[in-house]
């Protein structure tokens, strides 16, 4: 029996006031300069945040996922964002459940103390999209070494990591039985590629979350940096994405814990022909509403953390918390912008830029529609339609 209510409280107040260092002008310059929030990253690397799922041994808290999630709600309810640092936690259950103890040895505790980010992963590619298993970039063995050449694009914060967990294809896809297999997941370090076959370009969008592309040119990455076996690097990958359904969607959880309570805070106070705008219902039930598809994607959300602790399937729950936190949020989203009126575009408020990055979470790290998919042929058991 779990007693409902705020868990892991001591965590949750140290990141409540880690994040009231940062408020909604800091946030606000590093978007006016495309920058990138280096001061925020290291204050919870240092405080030990961003290592919670590395096990004791290698210098991390070795805590369940579930704190993970906190962390995050906390960090996005508080007006910060995670995305700059996020990736670190989602991508490393590959290292931790399928790199060798030589490749864990050396690289995990380097990255709980900070030493090393792990931050950028390389999947995606500009002309298969979500279409994981067609994507283009290769990697030959010769010798010691794996020579990669190909293109990934909506790789965040390259820039700004000292590894890359990558995607490439060993096997071409005309030579293997299944399009899942003659996949391969490396460990890149770009500290040293950069230069060497490896450039990253900046790609500006809607937000600032220090986004590229990435080309590999001829990059040589020696064979030792190979995670597992090659040819098993999708199964791996898909190891990690329960995971990343549930941190994307505790961010979202608190995005939207963060629009109510700025919603209903600026409704009570607003007065608009002598009353507060806040006793209208036309303003009242939007909030409302939102509230309440937050409770019930927070209960979907802390099955999926409970089964991904105990190690039973997860998937529906995971994929549904996602789809519900974030539906949730954007509506909270709207009803906030909407409350706010005209004030709501105006930077200073914090609204449109939180509007901006919660719209995001209906298309990334994966769109609502491929959820929809999952859900309708892997759970009610109807045809596949893709």
């Amino acid at each position: 029996m779990l007693e409902l209510g705020e868990d892991y409280p001591e965590i949750r107040d140290a990141i409540r006031r880690i994040c009231a260092d940062y408020p909604g002008a800091y946030w606000r310059d590093l978007e006016a300069r495309e920058a990138y929030p280096t001061e925020f990253v290291e204050a919870l690397t240092y405080a030990g945040y961003l290592s919670v799922l590395i096990p004791s041994e290698y210098g991390g808290a070795g805590l369940p996922l579930r704190a993970a999630s906190v962390i995050l709600e906390e960090i996005h309810a508080s007006g910060c964002n995670a995305g700059a640092c996020h990736a670190q936690m989602y991508i490393m259950g590959t290292l931790l459940r399928h790199g060798s103890e030589e490749q864990k040895g050396y690289y995990l505790p380097k990255i709980a103390s900070g030493e090393l980010r792990l931050q950028a992963f390389g999947v995606t590619e500009p002309s298969t999209g979500s279409d994981t298993t067609s994507l283009k970039t290769r990697a030959l063995r010769d010798g010691a070494e794996y020579v990669i050449n190909g293109q990934k694009v909506w790789t965040s914060r390259a820039f700004h990591s000292d590894l890359m967990l990558l995607l490439a294809r060993t096997t071409p896809q005309d030579q293997v039985r299944k399009k899942t297999e003659g996949l391969s997941v490396f460990l890149v370090d770009m500290r040293k590629a950069r230069g060497n076959g490896l450039e990253i370009r900046p790609l500006k969008a809607m937000i600032n979350h220090n986004t590229t592309e990435v080309f590999f040119d001829n990059l040589r990455v020696p064979a030792r940096n190979l995670i597992g076996e090659e040819g098993k690097g999708f199964r791996y990958i898909l190891d990690g994405m329960n995971a990343e359904r549930i941190l994307i969607a505790s961010e979202t959880l608190g995005d939207g814990r963060w629009f109510t309570n700025t919603a209903k805070a600026y409704a009570s106070e607003r007065v608009v022909f002598g009353r507060a705008i806040g006793q209208n219902q036309g303003v009242q039930f939007p909030i409302a509403r939102a509230y309440a598809e937050l409770v019930g994607a927070e209960m979907v959300l802390r099955r999926a953390c409970a089964l991904f602790a105990s190690g039973r399937p997860c998937g529906e729950d995971a994929n549904i918390a996602k789809l519900l936190s974030s539906e949730a949020a954007w509506h909270a989203a709207e009803a906030c912008l909407q409350t706010h009126g005209g004030f709501g575009f105006a930077r200073e408020y914090d609204v449109e830029r939180k509007w901006r990055e919660t719209r995001l979470m209906q298309i990334a790290p994966i769109s609502t529609n491929l959820i929809l998919a999952y859900v309708a042929e892997h759970v009610l058991g109807m045809p596949r339609s893709y």
